[in-house]
């Protein structure tokens, strides 16, 4: 669109603020999300530390993990910044096997990251962690009516990329030297699903999660892929 001085400007968008990203319980069918509490942390420690590979943690900028006070330490750390709201991801019997965040909340413009993802062994590659992340989508999405939904890795992060990628997030770019940890350099690479793109991302999700994509044994008869 071009406006009264022949400037190409952005479409019109019918658009007022919307609620801010609160702690929340989310329930799925192989999982649940509840806001992080204490009472999570020895379950989580054994899972994601201690019956976990070490390289977990590799990509995440958290304290020393030798005891559970430093996991404890970086996840309180989350609850206190106004600018997110860390989930632990349960078992349905309530054992907590990983953890993800809201993160970057901009409720004025329907905004927010999902991020500081650490999922146990037993955790990854299940049904559980893809609908996880399916239910924080939906929650930012259809329940509180965001246009923007980011991820967000380190750049060597392949595992991370492919993720995002496989979940159905755009690539936007790689932003250089953006971040120091862990006395190390972090080259930023940027997703997103855009309010436009959910319905079509949500649909492939669900179709995915579904229980007759998988046979009697669990394994999954077709696989998630981007278009």
């Amino acid at each position: 669109m071009l406006n009264e001085f022949g400037q190409p400007i952005g479409h019109p968008v019918d658009w007022t603020p919307r609620p801010p990203v609160e702690p929340i319980t989310l329930v799925g069918e192989h999982c649940r999300l509840e806001p992080w509490s204490g009472a999570h942390l020895e379950d989580l420690y054994d899972a994601a530390v201690r019956r976990s590979p070490a390289s977990l943690w590799t990509y995440l900028a958290t304290p020393p993990l030798d005891e559970p006070a430093g996991l404890g330490a970086w996840l309180d750390g989350l609850a206190a910044d106004p600018g997110a709201v860390p989930l632990t991801i349960c078992r349905p019997d309530g054992r907590a096997v990983g953890t993800a965040s809201y993160l970057r909340l901009d409720h004025a413009n329907g905004s927010v990251e999902v991020g500081a993802i650490a999922l146990a062994a037993e955790l990854q590659r299940t049904r559980a962690a893809t609908e996880a992340m399916y239910l924080m989508m939906r929650h930012a999405f259809d329940d509180l009516g965001y246009r923007r939904y980011e991820w967000k890795c380190d750049s060597c992060n392949g595992p991370s990329r492919a993720a995002a990628q496989r979940l159905g997030f755009t690539y936007e770019g790689t932003h250089r030297n953006a971040v120091v940890y862990k006395a190390r350099n972090r080259d930023t690479d940027w997703f997103s699903i855009t309010g436009e793109e959910w319905p079509a991302v949500r649909d492939r999700l669900e179709t995915w999660l579904a229980p007759e994509n998988f046979d009697e044994d669990g394994r999954q008869r077709a696989p998630l892929r981007r278009p």
